[in-house]
């Protein structure tokens, strides 16, 4: 009896040849499919460095492919769509089943769903095992839960994992969350001398890719002339050992500060690599485990602190978007329409903070979780941009966003868009926490104490005309009830002077 002609696509954030799709790849049968196609860089506006490092990452990994004698068909700057590509392969090659890991995004494997319904065969989705937690084990979880809290949710990977969890059973340390002593502001006098992350001169591979990049997508947003990320599983695990001797000691404690012209901070600028599955959280984890025991120096709320991004938030926001979908891309709770400022794709603001934090993601495709939740989120959500706009940018210009990871952390954390589902209040701040957090004010035209008038930072003018129209909101909650007490301090005429002025701001945002 003649087997079934399999095909086994690998997507391009699927970079693991220890992967489930090759796990029983029989090289008789069975045939390898990677696709470039241009319609993923052009779906949104893609930056050129994130473009740059899927081709680059996936040519490398064909190689490796190639080197271990896999069947490979590698289709090579295509204009047509993955599912078009796919189409005609399938056709072609007489595809009776088609094998892939699940898709990070939504859209995608209901579009191989229906190609594989379209042409009749059998579709095979694997599970991607580079998370701790399946979507289906996720679902069983939140059941029985009134509210769906990251907190609860990660102690019980904590537990489950037996990760920082001591002989008795109880959380390292006696405390489970060390996220107060992770907030720090640099020192007045700046962060100093700070080690760089890990680089990577393009080779050959990398080059070519760059050149192309260039050449094609040349309207597109951002620069190349700082690409130096790891495209290679080799090169990751190298950054992944640069961070921890030489940058984790000082995370946790500085993890939300921002300096201007520090684009990376203390962070670990991991993401990427393990987004693409270069890297298996796991190995992640354990790295960090095993430098901790090392060095009894390292204090545990840097690993506790970086334990949780990795363990915790990573893994339920990918929970989140697997349960929501597709409702989540639809979500706009405060039915906000305002278009995007311009600027978001040029960075030629007059305000600093998004000045210095746009102006590195053009450069690098890059910027630290704070930076994109209280600097530029922040400002989305009290300017009252239409959630999908806002959502669509972020996962154009950062290379590490696949839309599995980038749309909860934009729609449901930054943009409060399904009003509260998994987060219990919207995260919003006047410029003086950006202040408190940075040195960005200091070279602003804009003051982050003035609320109204000429001077004033929009952040702040935003903020409290955000407070006052949704004063009800924020008073019906315990967590949000603090923030509205404090109209009480502001008179009735600064309060509509405060309205006055946000009424000419939004009616102006491309000029701030």
């Amino acid at each position: 009896m003649k087997l079934a002609n399999r095909l086994v696509l690998i997507l391009g954030d699927q970079l693991d040849l220890q992967g489930a799709a090759l796990r029983n790849f029989k090289h008789e049968t069975d045939e390898i499919i990677m696709i470039e196609s241009a319609n993923e860089a052009q779906y949104v506006w893609t930056h050129k460095a994130k473009i740059a490092l899927f081709l680059s990452s996936m040519r490398h990994f064909a190689k490796t492919l190639e080197d271990q004698k896999y069947p490979l068909t590698y289709i090579k700057e295509s204009p047509l769509s993955i599912i078009e590509v796919l189409r005609q392969q399938i056709l072609q090659k007489n595809i009776s089943h088609l094998v892939c890991i699940e898709p990070g995004e939504w859209r995608l494997r209901k579009s191989i769903e229906a190609l594989a319904t379209e042409l009749n065969i059998e579709l095979e989705i694997l599970e991607d095992e580079h998370f701790y937690c399946s979507p289906q084990e996720f679902k069983n979880w939140v059941a029985d839960k009134k509210e769906i809290r990251l907190e609860y949710f990660y102690r019980l990977m904590r537990k489950t994992h037996q990760i920082l969890i001591d002989a008795d059973g109880n959380p390292e340390g006696g405390q489970w969350n060390f996220d107060q002593d992770n907030r720090k502001p640099y020192p007045k006098k700046g962060p100093g001398l700070i080690d760089a992350p890990k680089s990577f001169e393009p080779d050959e591979i990398t080059q070519e890719v760059l050149d192309f990049v260039s050449k094609t997508y040349k309207e597109h947003p951002g620069s190349l002339d700082h690409f130096n990320w790891a495209v290679t599983r080799e090169q990751a695990l190298e950054s992944l050992q640069y961070f921890i001797d030489y940058r984790l000691r000082h995370f946790g404690m500085y993890q939300d500060a921002m300096w201007t012209n520090t684009p990376f901070g203390w962070h670990s600028v991991i993401s990427s690599a393990l987004n693409l599955k270069l890297l298996n959280p796991r190995e992640v984890i354990a790295a960090v485990m095993l430098a901790w025991k090392k060095d009894p120096s390292l204090e545990l709320s840097n690993i506790e602190g970086f334990t949780r991004q990795i363990l915790g938030w990573r893994e339920f926001v990918r929970g989140m978007y697997y349960l929501d979908m597709p409702q989540m891309a639809q979500d706009n709770f405060y039915e906000h329409q305002r278009a995007l400022p311009k600027w978001y794709w040029t960075g030629q603001t007059q305000m600093a903070c998004m000045q210095d934090a746009i102006g590195q993601t053009l450069q690098y495709g890059y910027a630290h979780h704070i930076q994109r939740l209280m600097v530029t989120g922040n400002f989305a959500l009290l300017a009252e941009i239409l959630p999908s706009q806002v959502c669509d940018w972020y996962l154009a210009v950062y290379v590490d966003a696949i839309e599995w990871v980038e749309l909860p952390n934009t729609a449901g954390m930054a943009l409060f868009a399904n009003g509260g589902r998994f987060t219990s209040k919207p995260y919003i701040a006047s410029g003086a926490y950006i202040k408190r957090m940075s040195n960005y004010c200091g070279t602003c035209k804009y003051k982050p104490d003035v609320r109204f008038g000429e001077s004033a930072c929009p952040i702040t003018t935003l903020y409290w005309n955000f407070l006052i129209k949704h004063r009800a909101q924020f008073e019906a909650s315990p967590r949000t009830r603090l923030m509205t007490a404090n109209l009480k301090r502001i008179s009735d005429s600064d309060q509509l002077s405060i309205q006055e002025h946000a009424k000419v701001l939004l009616n102006n945002l491309d000029d701030l």
